[in-house]
Parts: structure tokens; C-alpha cells; sequence
């Protein structure tokens, strides 16, 4: 047995520290936020059974937290439409974080708008935010998956001699299959 491999003990040790830490009152605690108010746009309705009602439930559950406000349009098309929502949001409503659910939100509506205020965060749910030409208040709440892959590489590497993922030979998956064989040892 290695140093570095897991076994059944190890992973009941942690298991049990992570408990008693939750005994002894070590968690973080609810979350709590400062008068944040929040405007989402959806492309179709709330209640599709997929992607708009994805975003639906994260919204109804962050309603539960304490001062945060959210203000919600359904069925805004990717068109200046768009645009003339989350505007509508951020100077009628106070919208001070604005949620495009929809690709075709994000340029030129949400570019713009990040740059006529600059005081107002603006996420987008596609990965298209660009550090060097967009405004910093404008990013995506998309996660990158490369991260998460190369955690689940440490454990293959761990756990097995030889791994290789499968995958379709698309960008994403080619940076994700990256940070997975970077970990496993490939």
C-alpha cells in the first residue's frame, strides 16, 4: 500500500472528522448577503422541465436568504428585447447582479449594458466573459469543469494504474480530458 492511496479507513477517519466538526458548532453557518437584489432573464418558460427551471429553483432557494430580492421575466427573446429587460431591472427594480440564462444575451446586450454600468455585476450562463476585451463587471457563472476533472484525475491516479476517459473531441471536453489524464497519470 502507498502513501498516497485511499482506503476504507482514511475515508472514514475524514468522514468522521467532517462530522465532529459539525458537532462541535465548526461550520460555516447560513449564508447571509447585504440588500442584494437580483434580476433573471429567461429565453422561455420558467417551468420547461430543463434549463429555465434549473435556474428557476436556485432562484426560489436564494429568495430564502436573508435581504436578498430577486426579480424574475420569463420569455424574453434574444433580441434587444433582452436589453431593454435587464435595464429595466437594474433602474426600476435596483437590480445590482443581472442573470442572462440565454447565449444569445450576451453580446451585444449584456456587453453593452455591463459597460453602461459599471456598478451593476452582469452573469452570463455560457463561458464567453474575455478578461482582456470585456468589462470586469461582466463574467459567467458557469463552471469550469476543467477544475473539477482534474480532482476526479487525482483519484483515478490513485485508484487505478492505466486510465483513459472518453470523450467527443470538442474543446471544453479536450480541456477537461486535459486536466483529467494530467492527475491520472497519463
Amino acid at each position: 500500500m502507498t502513501g498516497n492511496s485511499i482506503n476504507r479507513r482514511r475515508l472514514l477517519q475524514g468522514a468522521s472528522a467532517i462530522g465532529a466538526a459539525g458537532a462541535l458548532g465548526l461550520s460555516a453557518g447560513p449564508a447571509l448577503a447585504a440588500g442584494v437584489t437580483l434580476g433573471i432573464v429567461y429565453v422561455g418558460p420558467r417551468d420547461d422541465f430543463g434549463w429555465n427551471q434549473a435556474h428557476a429553483a436556485a432562484i426560489k432557494a436564494l429568495k430564502l436568504v436573508p435581504n436578498v430580492k430577486a426579480v424574475e421575466e420569463e420569455n424574453v427573446p434574444e433580441t434587444d428585447a433582452c436589453a431593454k429587460s435587464m435595464e429595466s431591472m437594474v433602474n426600476l427594480d435596483g437590480a445590482n447582479i443581472v442573470l442572462g440564462t440565454s447565449f444569445g444575451y450576451f453580446s451585444p446586450f449584456m456587453v453593452d449594458l455591463a459597460k453602461k454600468y459599471p456598478k451593476v455585476e452582469f452573469r452570463h450562463a455560457a463561458p464567453l466573459w474575455d478578461g482582456t476585451k470585456h468589462p470586469k463587471n461582466l463574467g459567467s457563472y458557469f463552471g469550469y469543469l476543467n477544475q473539477a476533472h482534474y480532482v476526479d484525475g487525482i483519484a483515478a491516479g490513485l485508484t487505478i494504474r492505466r486510465a483513459a476517459p472518453a470523450s467527443a473531441p470538442l474543446r471544453r471536453l479536450s480541456r477537461s480530458r486535459g486536466s483529467w489524464r494530467a492527475r491520472a497519470g497519463r
